[in-house]
């Protein structure tokens, strides 16, 4: 279990499914929910998009919530003629709210879909069941059902466009790790070399084993941003991680970047 926890508020929101717009009424601080249907791809895939709109003030999580968030989770499983569904996050921001860091968006969060038909000649039915948390000054889990029908070539959409060219930029090879146990779970640290910039934050996460990391604590070094954070597995045990597996996000200023994979020093 995580250390920390958001306060949550039990409420629960079930949209139609396969209806593109909510028809039932939306919590409060939450003001729409729908699929935008996007476009084919030359490829045959389709790109498409989870669209949450928020009231003013109000967050959403990313993939990894930060210390106190709730991370999202997105089952497709439902869906008809869809091989593979590939979830592209934007970059996040950071909040810092009564001494604890999360990670997400506000006002609204789009999250890009790219789809991978089983048979490209037919239509899609996508099925998107969402649980995640909204915040303001408490937290309160919400779920939803959301989906739509996805047939013909669509039309480039300027939200899902800008959502995609918010995404992180990948720089593989641009970090080292230590790893050493700690009493329930296990430590990185990492050197990246990155010139400095101002609101610098580091991300850890491990790509295939979701699981609580601790904030991330960071200094300096010249070109070298020295950064660290703690994993911590349901065992609440040391455990073998995979350093191929991790990826380190830095929010800065200057942009966002990505990085997979974090080979021994």
């Amino acid at each position: 279990m995580p250390r920390h926890l958001a306060p949550l508020l039990p409420l629960c929101l079930c949209l139609a499914a396969l209806s593109a717009r909510a028809e039932e009424p939306l919590p409060p601080g939450m003001e729409g929910a729908e699929v935008l249907p996007g476009w084919e791809a030359p490829d045959g895939s389709r790109i498409a998009a989870l669209k949450i709109a928020l009231d003013p003030g109000w967050k959403t999580y990313w993939r990894s919530p930060g210390d106190a968030g709730v991370p999202p989770v997105i089952d497709f499983a439902g869906s008809d003629n869809v091989a593979k569904v590939q979830v592209i996050w934007p970059a996040p921001q950071v909040f810092d709210q009564n001494g604890l860091r999360t990670v997400g968006y506000h006002d609204e969060m789009i999250l890009p879909l790219k789809i991978t038909p089983t048979d490209p000649a037919k239509p899609v039915t996508l099925s998107a069941d969402l649980d995640m948390g909204i915040c303001h000054d408490v937290c309160v889990p919400v779920s939803l059902e959301l989906g739509a029908d996805l047939a013909g070539p669509g039309a480039p959409d300027a939200e899902i466009r800008a959502a995609m060219a918010a995404v992180p930029l990948r720089q593989p090879g641009l970090a080292h790790c230590t790893v050493e146990p700690i009493a329930d779970g296990m430590r990185v640290k990492a050197a990246i070399d990155l010139p400095e910039a101002a609101g610098e934050v580091a991300l850890f996460e491990l790509r295939s084993t979701p699981m609580w990391v601790s904030d991330s604590e960071a200094e300096r070094q010249g070109n070298t941003l020295l950064a660290s954070a703690e994993f911590v597995p349901d065992s609440g045990k040391p455990f073998p991680l995979d350093q191929s597996d991790l990826r380190i996000t830095v929010l800065s200023d200057a942009g966002a970047i990505e990085i997979d994979g974090c080979p021994a020093n």
